[in-house]
């Protein structure tokens, strides 16, 4: 187990997720920890793309720098986070997850994955 799955495990155990990946800022997955069915590759290709526009976005319409974006679906929600400028961490969470408690957990993967990129 590499240090960065080492983080994703404990954020997983921690707040109940379905899986988390982290992604290189073009789209590779870097480490990732997913239930059966969920492709890394495509999660870590679509992560990427979706931080891109996002970051598009809050500059065009002057929102400073993009800290985080979150999708809420019928089953569930995805939380992608910027981890520094070279990776952005993504969350799989189901409805049953507090949003609040997932949000804390992050941000303090978040502070741990920038430290292990270094």
């Amino acid at each position: 187990m590499d240090k960065y799955e080492k983080v994703l495990q404990e954020l997983i155990k921690s707040s109940g997720l379905e899986g988390a990946v982290l992604v290189s800022a073009d789209g590779l997955p870097i480490s990732a920890v997913l239930k059966p069915g969920i492709e890394e590759d495509r999660v870590a290709a679509m992560s990427a793309a979706i931080l891109s526009l996002g970051e598009k976005v809050t500059e065009e319409l002057q929102k400073g720098t993009l800290e985080q974006i979150t999708i809420k679906g019928e089953e569930g929600y995805i939380v992608l986070t910027g981890i520094g400028q070279d990776a952005v961490l993504t969350v799989l969470a189901s409805n049953a997850a507090k949003l609040g408690l997932l949000l804390m957990d992050i941000k303090k993967a978040q502070t741990q994955l920038k430290e292990a990129i270094g």
